[in-house]
């Protein structure tokens, strides 16, 4: 490998995040696990990591960053900045799930769903994206969710749509970033029951009343039969460090030459099918608008 790239890791406590910055410091990068209240709630999982980069003598280190916030992801970037004169790639994967019916969840919930896993990485954009610029040179890899296009399970509408709108926005800035020389990789898991607490940290409506009448009536149980046969789809050897692996492989590939979208889904939920598809189209179409050159970063020499 060349020289290490500096990442900086949104929502790096757990799950996806926590898997991927272990395997990036283990593949000799030197990485940033962002997560918010250091001190506090998640103190045990900085003890976790800091103990990991000693045990395994990697470049990983923790740092304080709440997607929600702009204070925040300012002060993060500056420090990562500070301390390494660069910022190579920036990976969005900040995100919460929620799992209940779609009306018993009041407005507000959506709205604080869409301000994580949407808004979220438009303020780690505006701390990151102008050191990014002056460098002509990085990458945004965005974890989404082969649920924006794919299978559709019930009980699941504010993320999905928190997941359509971020893909939504991770496609825009790719062609608006490509002639600052920045690349872009979407990488999109597949749903994992098992092995990330996704679904068992999942915040429920608030709306407990309403929830109630889905609980009963025609759709009584189908919140245990839509997780049961949801599990059932897995293959028994579904591992969510796969997402992990497959980050590291789209980062130690030559800038230039990385995937626009790579899928991780063992359930085969039809999202890769339908996203070929919309990518083949999009870029037609850009060609077709003589806006071709966009669809890979310009390369600074």
């Amino acid at each position: 490998m060349n020289q290490p790239h500096v990442i900086l890791i949104t929502g790096a406590s757990s799950g996806f995040g926590a898997m991927s910055a272990r395997a990036l410091a283990d593949a000799g990068h030197i990485v940033y696990a962002s997560m918010r209240d250091t001190a506090g709630r998640n103190a045990p999982q900085v003890d976790a990591l800091n103990t990991y980069a000693a045990a395994n003598k990697v470049q990983l280190r923790a740092v304080e960053l709440d997607v929600q916030s702009q204070a925040s992801a300012d002060a993060a970037v500056a420090q990562v900045i500070a301390e390494q004169g660069r910022l190579d790639i920036v990976m969005h994967n900040a995100g919460h799930m929620v799992f209940g019916a779609a009306e018993a969840f009041t407005p507000e919930q959506y709205a604080q769903l869409y301000d994580i896993n949407v808004l979220g990485t438009q303020r780690v954009n505006r701390a990151a994206l102008p050191q990014l610029r002056k460098q002509q040179h990085g990458m945004l890899l965005w974890i989404g969710s082969s649920s924006h296009r794919g299978g559709t399970p019930p009980f699941l509408a504010p993320y999905f749509a928190a997941k359509a709108a971020m893909d939504a926005v991770a496609v825009s800035y790719a062609s608006e970033l490509a002639r600052w020389g920045i690349e872009t990789t979407i990488v999109v898991p597949g749903a994992f029951t098992k092995g990330t607490h996704h679904f068992l940290h999942a915040a429920t409506p608030a709306d407990k009343e309403r929830q109630a009448t889905y609980d009963q009536g025609p759709t009584q149980g189908l919140a245990d039969e839509a997780l049961k046969n949801l599990a059932a789809c897995e293959p028994p050897d579904a591992d969510p460090a796969s997402v992990a692996r497959a980050v590291v492989e789209v980062v130690n590939t030559p800038y230039g030459h990385r995937p626009f979208r790579v899928h991780v889904d063992p359930a085969d939920d039809g999202c890769e099918v339908v996203n070929v598809v919309a990518d083949r189209i999009r870029a037609e179409f850009l060609r077709r608008i003589q806006l071709g050159d966009l669809l890979s970063p310009r390369i600074q020499h």
